[in-house]
């Protein structure tokens, strides 16, 4: 929840009007409209004011902002997690390796997720060459087909777990279970 929205509930719940409010944190009712509205983001002086009128502890709205601004990074970690395997739609090794090595240190799971997507390509090439030699010798093009059109489905289906924060599968777990995002 917003601390501003917070904020007019627990005011109502107190039974006061923003200009009650007003009164007894120093702060113009104009100014709490604006904070309840979401337009301005209170000071911490001011909502140690606030919450001593409300008669609530102040780490309360503390709690409530890092609340979100955790669930901003998790948001932006699973974009970079589903960026690293969408890397893996094309069986190029590099891409993935510039993306791990850019957040490696900054995103949990990150390490994980990179070896399973690097494991993921070496698997592809293991087919693309199994396929190459196959239409080397057969002149049928059927199986390098499949084995990129496999690829992409699969790195396009985890991309979308991951980036939604769900539990994806690895290629060696189609059998066993999902993985952890």
């Amino acid at each position: 929840m917003e601390t501003g929205k917070l904020i007019k509930e627990l005011r109502i719940k107190k039974g006061m009007t923003q200009e009650e409010l007003a009164d007894k944190t120093e702060v113009s009712a104009r100014t709490i409209q604006r904070i309840e509205n979401g337009e301005v983001d209170p000071r911490a002086y001011t909502l140690q004011m606030i919450a001593k009128a409300l008669e609530v502890d102040y780490n309360l709205f503390v709690v409530n902002e890092s609340d979100e601004e955790q669930e901003i990074q998790q948001v932006n970690a699973n974009n970079w997690l589903g960026l690293l395997h969408f890397s893996g739609i094309i069986p190029l090794i590099l891409p993935t390796v510039i993306i791990w090595n850019y957040k490696k240190d900054k995103i949990k799971g990150m390490s994980e997720h990179y070896r399973d997507v690097i494991s993921f390509q070496l698997k592809v090439w293991v087919g693309i060459l199994a396929g190459s030699w196959i239409y080397w010798k057969a002149h049928q093009p059927i199986p390098l087909i499949l084995i990129f059109l496999a690829n992409a489905i699969f790195s396009i289906f985890n991309t979308i777990k991951v980036v939604s924060g769900e539990s994806y599968k690895h290629i060696s777990d189609l059998k066993s279970g999902s993985k952890n995002g």
